[in-house]
């Protein structure tokens, strides 16, 4: 008789310490944009947790953050209202401002998430999955204790589902 549950026993059995990537890099609050830039490139990531000065969590800071900080300091919707001289002169502030900007760099801290969301290494990855649709994450931190131990990903999970279909 089929109950409807397609999940298999090896899945229930599988816990966030099985899937995690271990060994998560955090990056420093006080990093400029650059540096946090070059260091995702550099580990082919698309995120990273982010420590205060005593390396304590934070926050997470991701590709989403750097693209949602150009966004917004770009809207110019509201020249669509201005005359062609107010135009003119936004733009000459707009210039000053964005040359003042470039001598003061944009931290990690300015623009992470100060959320971070994780769980035990004991927790049912069929429990983290469901945590991550329902928040609508990318990645999930894994904690043993207060200590973090490892990260799980979206791709993480899709290789687990990949590896049963092929078992």
């Amino acid at each position: 008789m089929n109950t409807g549950n397609t999940t298999s026993g090896k899945l229930n059995k599988l816990y966030a310490r099985d899937i995690m990537t271990p060994h998560v890099k955090s990056v420093p609050q006080s990093w400029t944009m650059q540096q946090f830039s070059a260091f995702l490139s550099d580990n082919n990531i698309s995120g990273s947790p982010v420590a205060n000065q005593e390396g304590q969590l934070i926050g997470i800071a991701t590709l989403k953050d750097i693209a949602d900080f150009h966004l917004n300091s770009v809207d110019s919707s509201y020249e669509e209202q201005l005359s062609e001289e107010e135009k003119l002169e936004a733009r000459r502030l707009r210039m000053m401002i964005f040359e003042g900007m470039a001598k003061l760099p944009v931290e990690v801290g300015d623009i992470m998430t100060p959320i971070i969301f994780s769980v035990d290494e004991e927790t049912a990855i069929v429990d983290v999955a469901k945590l991550m649709m329902e928040e609508h994450l990318h990645r999930v931190f894994v904690k043993k204790g207060e200590d973090l131990s490892g990260i799980i990903t979206t791709y993480d999970l899709l290789k687990v589902i990949v590896d049963e279909a092929a078992s």
